[in-house]
């Protein structure tokens, strides 16, 4: 699933914020807590808390690119789903702007391959709502 989206702040702003793990909480509604190892970069690690159906699941991700106001990705490092998301940031208006595309898609192992298709659709309606805050936040509205 890629989602693209215009932001009226800076890259530098923007990309600071939607790739910082402590972050998450505030605009991706299921998430509850993040807690971020002393690294940043390639090879750091999070543990994300998220509300699934009800019930608290904790994964570990780890940062798999780090390109600073440009591109940052991340991969789960275990469980039966994992997500693999990337954030790309790109100028726009001279740089007063930013164009943000969100990739989101999930791997599934062992008996999580069959519960990658439910992942995807439940993805898909509630990742754009979290873009839309995220704008919302970094806007001031």
């Amino acid at each position: 699933m890629i989602t693209t989206i215009e932001i009226d702040r800076p890259p530098e702003m923007v990309y600071a914020y939607v790739t910082d793990p402590t972050r998450f909480p505030e605009w991706q509604a299921d998430v509850v807590r993040v807690r971020m190892d002393d690294r940043r970069g390639v090879g750091a690690r999070f543990t994300t808390v998220r509300r699934i159906a009800g019930a608290e699941r904790s994964m570990v991700q780890q940062v798999s690119e780090y390109v600073p106001a440009r591109r940052w990705a991340s991969v789960a490092v275990g469980g039966p789903v994992r997500p693999v998301a990337a954030v790309d940031v790109a100028p726009i208006e001279g740089g007063r702007g930013s164009r943000v595309t969100f990739t989101l898609d999930f791997e599934g192992r062992g008996f999580g391959a069959a519960l990658v298709p439910l992942v995807r659709r439940q993805a898909a309606k509630a990742a754009p709502v979290s873009y839309r805050r995220a704008k919302r936040n970094l806007e001031g509205r």
